[in-house]
């Protein structure tokens, strides 16, 4: 313990300073990268103001005993480079979001704590503040590029993945030395999923449309016929959220005369057009169909095809767990063991089902 700070208060302020270092260096690197002038200025200036950042957890450090030095983060870099390259911009924004979420969450914390003097605590306020900003600039870049659809491709692949690797594992347990006619069955199963998800995506985004729809035709009679019935519904609304009655009476007084107020509260608007998510989802359905699939095309067997199937799709299931992680801000580690080990787990009751079938009614393997 050094000038009355715990080793573990050290440890994460050396951590901070590491990362905002880390960030500033990324942030400078992905300007140079990126062409549109305004979000290019955007990231130089987000740049400088992490390496403020870095300077605080800097001082910060050095005032109780400690020098911190600078890891080399170059392949984190690199990695990052590369899937802007491949993904674009709206990756990137939805990873510096939850990077940018993750900070605020970790400084909020190490406000309550008695190592920081009341100019640092103030210091750190404005920090806090700042990655705020960052935050509100990351998520206004996400809304330009459709990231609903992204997550439509994104679960749309997975659950392709995920049911006929099911399917192909299973009839390999059938079809053991027939490894073509579990392909093609593969693909038949998978054409007719890709349908019924882009059909099914097709129906809930108008079937919201039409809801929400539904609500402004009826918010319109209400201001026409009785205000006060309109401010009784948004007040009930706000009170369902969780809202003090008293608070949410006075917040639907005050907005009651705002057609366009009450109906933006009341009504969770959607910006997906049915058709483009429809497409979304079918085409990634279609193309997690075809990793489980495309060994069975190429083996003598289907049990020699079974190990390469599981291989290779538990490998894009990590990819799309990462992915997903970082459009949804959910732990990555966590959402790749879960992923992996449900689509496997699926896999493996899957070939049990068909060898007890294959038994049973002694199907010709």
């Amino acid at each position: 313990m050094r000038s009355g700070c715990s080793e573990k208060v050290l440890k994460d302020a050396l951590k901070f300073y590491e990362n905002e270092c880390s960030d500033s260096f990324l942030y400078s690197t992905l300007a140079e990268m990126e062409r549109d002038r305004e979000f290019r200025e955007k990231l130089e200036n987000i740049s400088r103001m992490e390496g403020e950042h870095a300077s605080f957890w800097q001082s910060f450090l050095k005032r109780r005993g400690v020098t911190p030095k600078i890891k080399n983060r170059n392949i984190y870099t690199g990695i990052i480079k590369v899937l802007r390259v491949i993904f674009g911009r709206v990756l990137i924004a939805s990873l510096f979001e939850l990077g940018e979420s993750t900070a605020i969450s970790s400084y909020i914390a190490f406000l309550e704590s008695e190592s920081l003097t009341e100019k640092e605590r103030t210091q750190l306020k404005k920090i806090i503040m700042d990655e705020l900003e960052h935050e509100e600039v990351f998520s206004r870049s996400k809304q330009l590029f459709h990231v609903e659809n992204l997550r439509d491709f994104i679960l749309g692949m997975n659950d392709g993945l995920v049911e006929i690797l099911g399917v192909v594992t299973g009839l390999s347990a059938v079809y053991t030395n027939k490894p073509f006619m579990v392909a093609i069955s593969g693909l038949i199963v998978g054409v007719a999923g890709a349908l019924s998800m882009g059909i099914g995506s097709f129906i809930s985004v108008r079937s919201q449309r039409e809801a929400n729809e539904g609500i402004k035709r009826r918010m319109e009679l209400l201001f026409r016929v009785s205000e006060d019935r309109a401010k009784m519904d948004l007040s009930h609304k706000l009170v369902l959220s969780g809202m003090p009655k008293d608070i949410a009476e006075d917040v639907a007084e005050k907005i009651g005369g705002s057609r366009k107020a009450i109906t933006s509260l009341l009504i969770e608007e959607t910006h997906e057009e049915e058709l483009r998510s429809a497409l979304y989802t079918g085409l990634a359905y279609m193309i997690g169909v075809f990793f489980p699939v495309v060994p069975y095309f190429f083996s003598s067997s289907s049990i020699m095809a079974l190990p390469f199937s599981i291989a290779l799709a538990g490998t894009v299931l990590a990819l799309v767990a990462i992915l997903i992680s970082i459009v949804s801000g959910i732990p990555i580690k966590k959402k790749i063991v879960e992923m992996v080990s449900m689509g496997l787990g699926a896999a493996g009751l899957s070939y049990i089902f068909g060898y007890i079938i294959q038994s049973f009614f002694g199907l010709a393997t």
